[in-house]
C-alpha cells in the first residue's frame, strides 16, 4: 500500500475516532465546571483580568478544544457563554484543515465581547463563523500579562491557553460556533 493510501486511512480512522468523542461530548456539568476553572487560570495568569471579565458584556469559554490532524485536521470542543457570570448557552467549535499536519494538540480558549452589539449579533446568529460573521483580534499579553483595556479598540477579543499558560500566534480564522442542547 503505497504512503498516500496509508496516510488517507490514517486520517479517517483518527477523524472517525474524534468524531465518535464529538456525537457524545460532555455534560453541561462538566463544561462548568472546567469552564470555572479556566476563568481561575485567566485571572491568575493576567492583572487585572477580573475587572476586565466584569465589564464584558458576556464572554465563551472553550476548556478544551482538541485538534487532531493526520494529513485531514479537525478541531473541536464545547463550550459555555456566560452573562454577568450566569451560564446563558452551550456551544461547540468545530474548524477543519488540509495539508501537512500529524498529531494531536490541545488549547483553551476564552472569547470576551466587549459591547453588547457583538455579544447580541454572536447570540442570534445562526452558527457564527469568524471571518465571515466576525472578526476577532487575538490578545497577545506578553511579558507583563496585563491587560491595557484602553488600547482594545476591537469588539471581540480572544484569549488562548495551552498547557503552558498563554498561547501566542493562533488562530481562530475559520472557526464556526454552533449551539447545542446540553439539557
Amino acid at each position: 500500500m503505497s504512503n498516500l493510501k496509508k496516510s488517507f486511512y490514517s486520517s479517517l480512522f483518527l477523524l472517525l475516532i474524534l468524531f465518535t468523542n464529538i456525537s457524545h461530548g460532555a455534560s453541561s456539568e462538566r463544561i462548568n465546571q472546567a469552564s470555572d476553572e479556566m476563568i481561575e487560570v485567566f485571572k491568575n495568569n493576567v492583572d487585572d483580568a477580573e475587572i476586565f471579565l466584569s465589564q464584558a458584556a458576556g464572554y465563551l469559554i472553550f476548556p478544551r478544544i482538541t485538534k487532531l490532524g493526520a494529513l485531514f485536521g479537525i478541531e473541536t470542543g464545547e463550550g459555555v457563554l456566560r452573562v454577568n457570570n450566569q451560564t446563558i448557552e452551550y456551544y461547540r467549535t468545530l474548524a477543519g484543515s488540509f495539508g501537512f499536519q500529524f498529531g494531536m494538540q490541545a488549547k483553551a480558549i476564552l472569547i470576551v465581547f466587549l459591547t453588547k452589539q457583538s455579544l447580541e449579533d454572536f447570540y442570534l446568529s445562526d452558527g457564527w463563523k469568524i471571518g465571515i460573521d466576525s472578526s476577532i483580534a487575538i490578545i497577545d499579553l506578553g511579558i507583563g500579562k496585563i491587560i491595557d483595556s484602553q488600547n482594545i479598540k476591537d469588539p471581540v477579543v480572544a484569549f488562548a491557553f495551552g498547557s503552558k499558560g498563554l498561547m501566542f500566534n493562533i488562530t481562530l480564522e475559520g472557526s464556526k460556533f454552533i449551539k447545542i442542547d446540553k439539557n
